[in-house]
């Protein structure tokens, strides 16, 4: 009995043992929960607390150096101008700035444009703007004066501006080719009568409806010593829009402006001297572009100087991969308008400010961490793109001015929407397959079968874009855009010419594939082109007298004028195959057969051509 009794008593202490253990595992566990929720909750304040300190250090650095910049400008009278009035000084006190004030010092105040875009639609800008023109007449001549004496090579010598009244003067004594050309009767062949169809906007209508122009009162024409207001209830005349604006109305079915028309100059000379208030790399692209607005919300796409005028592009070079020059997208402007095309927007070459009309006023932090200073103190940028946006492809002033191209923005699409084509004869852009046109004799023949080519004056049109680009040289012809409202009817406008000028010692045939594949050509192109091979009115003379209007004359170097003759008799000598072979009337479409068209023309070849 006493040994049972003390079996039951020590089970019971036994089940005892494991309650009382089991009971401190369960406490172990509760208390280990405990402390990992509470150390979980204090862990996300903390993370909380760390996050509201960052924000509060990020918005003290962001805003401190604008505060000191302000007290600064205050004290000294200054304004707050961040930049050194002193150009010669310029680089070394930038390199000061940013080792005293960080990355982010001195950035601009930001405010919305009106965005007009072409290329693209997404630059913001801001107030200030501190460009070249608004220096005064002493610091302006110092900086030109020191951009002239840069020590170096012959190449850096060179000065990078000229007085185009000088130049005009020196060649052209007491007579003008391009006023005899332009009082020529192939120069003074009317239009059809415009009705609304054949206009691009209703004046008192369609330009309510440009961004910015019913929220603002005044436009800063900076030309005039006034400034003309603007009334959205349309009560305001096409005389008192700005310049950029007044180019944008006169477009038309026909044309992109018109022949004699003075707002082109004064476009040209706004391209030059408006202040740029805002500046933001064109997305997209193979090379560095820049969108600059100007201060009266005028805008053009800015094109730097990669090459100087006497390198030729590198033999081994594709098409595809050779620099964008800016002067030919300045020649090819003015051989347009010589050609009487008028289909490639106003385009000026500008000397341009990298520190103040840059750098200063860009909104783009990308753009603008891509700025530093060479080793020859010169300031330097070469931001973001496909090719050629590295150090070892900067953009370099001398030491802070540098070339460029400035072309004027066509109509934001969103009012003027534009229909983008491929080119029939667009080349493969591969390193070793060929086209379907350059290895089909025939190829022309599907083309004319094909819409739009097989109606109307689109053909013909291609023709005038293919002898555009054979004089040249430019083989990067992917695309071309035309008007929509339009629709077929219209011209074809010549955008990005950059890859031309690149060979005067090469003659790159292919380009005229399609005149000879094709053999047909406007009959007003062909007798221009005749007229132009004539001593009295030659090619090479009216592109130097027409470039030497521009800022940054010379544009071209005398074996690229000269190329323009050799190349403009291939041309000919094409189009005489051609009649030879086919016939006159087959080759040559009249499209002067009006009377009131051919008002003052000779009446050789006046039978109209039959359509194919």
């Amino acid at each position: 009995m006493v040994y049972i009794a003390c079996r039951i008593k020590l089970t019971s202490l036994r089940w005892w043992c494991y309650f009382v253990k089991a009971r401190n595992i369960i406490r172990t566990i509760y208390l280990i929960g405990m402390v990992k929720m509470i150390l979980f909750r204090k862990f996300r304040v903390l993370i909380l607390m760390v996050f509201l300190v960052a924000c509060t250090m990020h918005i003290m650095i962001d805003l401190l150096p604008k505060l000191e910049k302000r007290a600064a400008g205050t004290n000294s009278g200054t304004g707050g101008c961040s930049c050194s009035h002193n150009p010669s000084e310029e680089p070394r006190n930038w390199a000061k700035q940013q080792a005293r004030s960080g990355p982010e010092a001195g950035w601009p105040n930001k405010h919305t444009l009106r965005i007009l875009q072409d290329f693209s639609n997404e630059p913001s800008s801001n107030l200030t703007s501190h460009s070249l023109e608004k220096v005064t007449g002493t610091d302006k001549a110092d900086a030109v004066k020191r951009v002239k004496q840069v020590p170096g090579n012959s190449d850096s010598q060179k000065p990078l501006i000229k007085d185009p009244g000088a130049g005009k003067k020196a060649n052209v004594p007491g007579f003008s080719r391009l006023a005899a050309l332009y009082d020529h009767p192939l120069y003074k062949i009317d239009l059809p009568s415009l009705s609304d169809d054949d206009t691009l906007f209703s004046v008192n209508t369609d330009i309510r409806l440009y961004p910015k122009a019913a929220g603002n009162a005044e436009w800063h024409n900076e030309a005039n010593a006034e400034e003309e207001e603007y009334s959205p209830t349309g009560g305001a005349t096409a005389e008192s829009y700005p310049n950029w604006l007044r180019f944008h109305v006169g477009i038309n079915r026909y044309e992109l402006y018109g022949r004699h028309n003075p707002v082109i100059e004064a476009l040209l000379k706004d391209l030059v001297s408006q202040s740029i208030t805002s500046v933001a790399m064109k997305s997209g692209g193979t090379q560095l572009k820049l969108i600059m607005t100007f201060h009266n919300y005028g805008q053009a796409l800015f094109k730097p100087m990669k090459q100087t005028r006497e390198q030729e592009t590198p033999p081994d070079f594709f098409y595809f991969s050779d620099f964008e020059r800016h002067n030919a997208e300045i020649a090819a402007f003015h051989l347009d308008r010589i050609l009487d095309f008028r289909r490639v927007p106003p385009v000026a070459g500008r000397l341009v400010n990298m520190t103040r009309e840059i750098r200063d006023v860009t909104r783009d932090k990308k753009l603008w961490r891509t700025f530093f200073i060479s080793p020859a103190n010169n300031i330097c940028f070469y931001g973001e793109c496909s090719y050629y946006c590295s150090t070892e492809h900067a953009l370099c002033g001398k030491p802070d001015q540098i070339e460029g191209s400035l072309a004027a923005f066509l109509p934001d699409l969103t009012l003027a929407k534009r229909k983008t084509w491929r080119n029939p004869w667009r080349r493969s852009y591969h390193k070793r397959k060929k086209a379907e046109w350059e290895v089909d004799p025939d190829y022309c023949d599907e083309v004319k079968q094909t819409p739009p080519y097989d109606q109307g004056t689109r053909l013909l049109d291609v023709m005038d874009m293919t002898i555009f680009d054979f004089l040249m040289g430019n083989m990067d012809r992917h695309h071309y855009e035309t008007f929509e409202k339009f629709g077929n009817d219209t011209f074809i406008i010549h955008l990005d010419n950059g890859r031309g000028f690149g060979k005067h010692s090469h003659d790159e045939l292919s380009i005229l594939v399609p005149l000879s594949q094709c053999c047909r050509v406007k009959r007003s192109t062909y007798l221009r082109l005749q007229l132009l091979a004539k001593e009295e009115y030659k090619l090479s003379g009216l592109m130097e007298e027409s470039l030497l209007r521009d800022h940054l004359s010379p544009v071209l170097i005398r074996p690229h004028l000269e190329a323009l003759d050799r190349r403009l008799r291939v041309v000919l000598k094409v189009l005489s195959d051609c009649v030879e072979k086919e016939g006159f009337v087959s080759v040559v479409e009249d499209d002067l057969e009006q009377g009131h068209h051919t008002r003052g023309l000779p009446h050789n070849h006046q039978a109209g051509a039959r359509g194919r």
